[in-house]
């Protein structure tokens, strides 16, 4: 258990985000803010918003494609990972 006391904040406003949206995939929250962190400071701050609405993008596009979207929102945070470690 986190004593992060954001977490359960966080997962409570991505439920009601996803239910307002209609969205039923689930939300590793976790990993979207690792990525945003690693965008911010590779990049600069402002790239942590656009870099996993970027990888969203890609796994919305792959679930409407009938592709797995969990795979491709992995395969883009590899992907941005790699871009941004390339800038360390």
């Amino acid at each position: 258990m986190s004593d992060d006391p954001t977490e359960g904040i966080l997962d409570v406003w991505a439920d009601e985000v996803r239910a307002a949206l209609g969205i039923d995939a689930e939300v590793d929250v976790k990993a979207v803010l690792g990525l945003a962190g690693v965008a911010a400071h590779a990049v600069v701050r402002p790239a942590a918003p656009l870099t996993t609405y970027l990888v969203g993008f890609a796994a919305g596009r792959a679930a409407a494609r009938g592709e797995d979207p969990a795979a491709a929102a992995a395969e883009a945070t590899r992907i941005a990972k790699d871009l941004a470690a390339g800038r360390s």
